[in-house]
């Protein structure tokens, strides 16, 4: 039998921030999720795991930051 690789690291995303997600994909389902300011609703799959995880940062739940490329500039 082949060895099974142990992954490097722990999770990168915590608990909580799973159950956000699982709790925004719900909302988008059933189009009861809105977006910011516009209030628009989201029909898009990879923003609503977007909007699950910025609520789990929010919270201070262990979620990685958004990098360089994702952030849009202020000023």
């Amino acid at each position: 039998m082949p060895r099974r690789r142990r992954s490097r690291g722990g999770r990168r995303y915590g608990q909580r921030a799973s159950q956000k997600v699982e709790r925004a994909m719900h909302e988008r389902k059933h189009g009861m999720l809105r977006s910011g300011r516009s209030g628009r609703r989201v029909k898009s799959r990879a923003q609503a795991i977007a909007i699950g995880l910025s609520e789990a940062r929010r919270e201070g739940a262990k979620v990685p930051s958004r990098g360089r490329r994702g952030r849009s500039r202020s000023g």
